[in-house]
């Protein structure tokens, strides 16, 4: 065991959830149509490594498989406390559902040799599935606590967690290596300075493509080809139009009024 730990994040840029549209043809996110932002699930994630970090030694690894755009969340996480970043793109991991995504990720985890403990966001808000964190960790065959909300003790063994599943809460010991995914109740995740930020346009990002990942993976794994499932139809949420009425004159004939209205509509008996 190294006298630090090696901690890896995994980051996903998705796209401003209140401007992003729908293809309903394609059954997929139009990400074109609104920014991007880190998953706010992965700030959490990423500001549980960093305090892990300031009080017991760490290296902080963020990873994300994305387009080449993600490369400005990677700097995110650079400028908010990440000490390196790894970004896999290739026209041969678009498409890909969570099985897809957990495994193309789990192989860049293998492909980085040893680690201590893997964090990850409780969800991603474009997807809203919760399935990529445990499924890296069975990739990877490692043990995994889902919906941590606090992180007890660290050392150089394990994590103690504080996790709520439904309505129960637990307390669970986790030996390294292992992985976690947070909730937002984990922490408040910091923002970066100024300074952090020009120090983060000038860092390296490490790009990796699926040849990068040949000696750990089998290329027929990742993107649509690697996926069991797809979007079979997107539905656009039907929505009522709101209607008001106003009652004017003596506020008692009002009031018989309203109460009328309101046996028809058969809100009150």
């Amino acid at each position: 065991m190294n006298d630090q730990l090696d901690i890896i994040v995994l980051i996903k840029q998705v796209p401003d959830i209140e401007k992003v549209k729908f293809n309903l043809k394609t059954g997929r996110l139009d990400r074109s149509s609104a920014g991007a932002v880190i998953n706010p699930f992965d700030l959490n994630a990423l500001e549980a490594a960093v305090q892990i970090k300031e009080k017991k030694g760490a290296t902080v690894t963020a990873i994300s498989m994305g387009p080449k755009t993600a490369e400005s969340s990677l700097r995110d996480a650079i400028a908010r406390g990440a000490d390196r970043a790894i970004l896999l793109t290739d026209a041969r991991f678009a498409g890909a559902d969570t099985l897809a995504t957990s495994y193309t990720l789990a192989s860049a985890i293998k492909k980085l040799g040893s680690f201590d403990l893997v964090i990850c966001g409780e969800k991603t808000i474009d997807g809203d599935t919760a399935q990529v964190g445990p499924e890296v960790a069975e990739f990877l065959g490692i043990p995994h606590v889902a919906y941590v909300e606090e992180i007890r003790e660290v050392n150089e063994d394990g994590i103690l967690v504080k996790s709520k599943m439904g309505r129960n809460y637990y307390v669970i010991e986790l030996s390294f290596p292992g992985l976690i995914t947070v909730t937002k109740d984990a922490n408040t995740p910091r923002l970066p300075t100024l300074k952090d930020k020009i120090r983060s346009r000038k860092a390296e990002i490490t790009v990796w493509t699926a040849d990068s990942l040949s000696d750990v993976a089998e290329m027929g794994r990742f993107g649509i080809s690697g996926s069991p499932t797809t979007v079979a139809k997107v539905y656009a949420p039907h929505t009522e139009k709101r209607r008001g009425r106003i009652f004017e004159g003596d506020p008692e004939e009002a009031a018989r009024r309203i109460v009328s209205v309101l046996k028809e509509l058969n809100i009150i008996g």
